[in-house]
């Protein structure tokens, strides 16, 4: 074979292989941009199947996958009332209350007082004779002797020097017995009106009669007839008025802020399952037990049929006046960092993110403090669909 021959055949091998290079380049450069054709219809298919975004405004299309899923609801104001469930104990109102004690020791001569009988402020209870006591009326009446005389004594040397004839050094005297003596009397007199002695109609040696400081009956009776009592003995006898009742109720300290809106409470009471007993809320304590995170509150209860009865634990239900409060389904309200969010329709089809301030929960609900107004349409069930939307 020539050489010239030879040439030819190596231009030709050279010309069949850059053609095959050139189709395979072709061919590559067709199958990416179908690749990419084919991508670029997915992103599009996606896109219409779920929702676009266009600035603050969501757009979810009838024919999206997740439309079917999308449930709505129109909020509305609905009466609320906020129930708040503890224990309590029942107690004796204190100025409806009084332990009888004797301020003097002494033995009982009579006896007026039984079991379950009135009693009003001065009912004779139960007679003593004292040693004491009679120590006391000697003091009374000589402090009385006393202070009359010096109230003579002193009227005299003011006659005596309106005329002339005293001296000033007399009078000043006079004036100056007179005060001492007057202010011994004064005491002589409130020791006994402590306890309930009548000065006017007080004789010298009378028994010492022991009477209800209260109006109300005697539940506690332990005085018995020719008994000695020293006055730091136990109380024999207890006199309580009962037709009003505190329960005190124990609220833990992360609830007080609801004890100012109630206003009401309900006692329940387990040996009266059926009977309903309501109260007011008196005081809230403003002091909270180290021990038991809980703040004592005063609920104070009608107890005419003497049901409640101190020292009778209970179940105290706090309820505050029905209060209108917008209230969404718990699935409507999303979460974005520490803030609480809804999806608002604003058109058909169409939603916008609202964030909201939430209150308490109830029942599957959450009430919504402002974000929101009563008659808006809310995305209810199905809002976790649309969280990608940025």
């Amino acid at each position: 074979m020539t050489n010239k021959r030879k040439t030819s055949c190596r231009i030709q091998r050279t010309k069949i292989q850059n053609l095959k290079f050139g189709y395979q380049k072709i061919l590559l450069i067709l199958i990416t941009a179908t690749a990419f054709t084919a991508c670029g219809n997915k992103t599009e298919t996606k896109g219409t199947e779920n929702f676009s975004l266009q600035k603050d405004t969501i757009t979810i299309p009838v024919t999206s996958i997740i439309a079917p899923k999308i449930k709505l609801e129109t909020v509305k104001n609905e009466p609320f009332q906020l129930e708040l469930i503890t224990a309590g104990t029942v107690k004796a109102i204190p100025n409806s209350y009084a332990e009888i004690a004797p301020p003097f020791s002494g033995r009982v001569t009579k006896i007026y007082l039984k079991l379950g009988i009135k009693t009003q402020p001065g009912t004779p209870l139960f007679e003593m004779v004292s040693p004491d006591f009679i120590d006391a009326q000697k003091n009374f009446f000589q402090s009385k002797s006393a202070y009359q005389i010096a109230k003579l004594s002193l009227k005299r040397q003011q006659d005596l020097k309106t005329n002339g004839v005293g001296s000033q050094k007399d009078l000043e005297e006079a004036e100056t017995n007179f005060e001492v003596s007057e202010k011994e009397y004064q005491n002589a007199i409130a020791s006994l009106k402590i306890f309930g002695v009548n000065i006017d109609k007080l004789v010298f040696g009378q028994s010492l009669v022991i009477t209800s400081p209260i109006a109300g009956e005697i539940i506690t009776n332990e005085v018995v007839m020719g008994q000695y009592i020293k006055d730091d003995d136990a109380p024999k006898a207890k006199v309580a008025n009962l037709k009003k009742v505190w329960v005190v109720g124990q609220v833990k300290e992360k609830d007080i802020r609801f004890i100012h809106e109630l206003d009401g409470a309900e006692i329940q009471v387990a040996s009266y399952p059926n009977k309903k007993i309501t109260g007011k809320v008196y005081h809230v304590e403003e002091i909270v037990d180290e021990a038991t995170r809980s703040v004592q509150v005063l609920i104070e209860c009608i107890n005419n049929d003497h049901t409640l009865k101190p020292g009778m634990y209970v179940t105290v239900k706090f309820i505050d006046t029905p209060v209108n409060t917008l209230f969404v389904p718990a699935k409507a309200v999303l979460q974005f960092n520490d803030k609480s969010f809804v999806f608002v329709q604003i058109a058909k089809g169409k939603y916008m993110r609202r964030y909201v301030e939430t209150g308490i929960s109830d029942k599957g609900k959450i009430a919504i403090l402002s974000g929101l107004q009563p008659n808006e349409t809310i995305i209810s069930e199905g809002a976790f669909y649309l969280l990608e939307a940025k």
